[in-house]
């Protein structure tokens, strides 16, 4: 299996974990933060989203200036939005092949400014990880909102 087909694959899974997340956050308590220098709940979800807005511009051009606010009013709206916006994303992949893939540089901006420099694949991968981990972020928000836990690689004990 190539680099490319791997990466498809596990893009194509990480897609639904993230979309229940999102769909469980309680709509009444996007305010919530488990401390005052923590984002709320609400700010992590548009982070998710604003990074999987970012996929599709990786994949379509050389530079990303990273989006950094992604508004939505409900948790359902939001997760409907990163399914297309995802879903977009994997449509793209299909048309990449191995090289594309491993060899063209994209440079990533924040605010503007030059944060760094790297293949597709490796911004590519980078933002995925950073949504896995604020999605862990929010699945330890859940149930202190008043949520329950969906399936995001197997059961939860909200979901047993």
């Amino acid at each position: 299996m190539s680099n490319l087909e791997f990466s498809k694959s596990i893009f194509a899974n990480e897609l639904q974990g993230t979309i229940n997340i999102i769909k469980a956050m309680p709509e009444d308590q996007l305010t919530y933060t488990p401390h005052i220098i923590n984002r709320t709940a609400y700010e992590i979800a548009e982070h998710i989203a604003a990074h999987v807005y970012d996929f599709k511009v990786i994949l379509q051009e050389e530079v990303c200036d990273e989006k950094l606010s992604f508004p939505f009013s409900s948790p359902n709206e939001l997760a409907n939005k990163v399914k297309l916006l995802w879903e977009d994303t994997l449509n793209i992949m299909e048309t990449y092949d191995d090289e594309k893939w491993t060899s063209e540089h994209v440079e990533l901006l924040v605010a503007g400014k030059l944060f760094g420099a790297m293949p597709r694949f490796q911004m590519m991968w980078f933002f995925l990880n950073d949504i896995i981990h604020h999605r862990g972020q929010l699945s330890a928000y859940i149930r202190p909102m008043g949520g329950k836990n969906p399936t995001v690689y197997g059961w939860s004990a909200d979901t047993v």
